[in-house]
């Protein structure tokens, strides 16, 4: 059986450069939020987001509240809908919070959108983009990013708990998906 590794075109990013984003983006948040009255609420954006999620809260030095939501408007073979769908939503009440979502990747920007004007009805002080990962050629929705681990090229990235069909999440890298493998041009 052939190793995940074989299906990787080249590393983008290492475990090392990513744990060095994160901690940054750590600090840069911690201090902007430093004096916010309540505890910041922190969303995952589940799956993809989770070890980037992880990473970046556990460094936080300010109070905080961990919460996670799932929205996507990708189907099963990775082709986005346009239509986003939430299928897991919050366990916290947003209204009055400032809230962190901690996305693992933006591209056409949809979902994103999408959430922010969900939280901004249901009354949210305020709401904060952090991303490991932009691919702005893929943008068909403007969106804010607060904070931003990387610009990226318009490839398939796997790795870091980004997938394609539920597999490679586990790769402590980001790496480019070899063509062959989801049938790209």
């Amino acid at each position: 059986m052939k190793s995940k590794e074989d299906f990787i075109e080249r590393v983008l990013y290492t475990e090392e450069e990513i744990a060095a984003r994160a901690k940054e983006l750590s600090a840069q948040i911690s201090e902007d939020f430093k004096d916010i009255a309540k505890p910041l609420l922190t969303v995952g954006i589940l799956n993809g987001a989770v070890m980037f999620y992880t990473d970046v809260v556990r460094r936080l030095t300010i109070p905080v509240q961990f919460d996670f939501l799932i929205a996507s408007s990708y189907d099963a073979n990775s082709h986005t809908s346009g239509k986003v769908n939430i299928l897991k939503n919050l366990d916290n009440d947003p209204k009055g919070r400032d809230i962190l979502l901690v996305e693992d990747i933006i591209d056409s920007g949809t979902t994103m959108n999408f959430l922010i004007d969900y939280f901004m009805d249901k009354k949210a002080n305020s709401v904060k983009i952090c991303t490991l990962l932009n691919k702005p050629s893929r943008r068909k929705v403007d969106v804010k990013i607060d904070y931003c681990g990387f610009d990226v090229p318009d490839e398939f990235i796997v790795g870091y708990g980004l997938d394609f069909a539920q597999h490679y999440r586990n790769l402590p890298y980001l790496g480019i998906l070899k063509r062959s493998v989801y049938g790209g041009k």
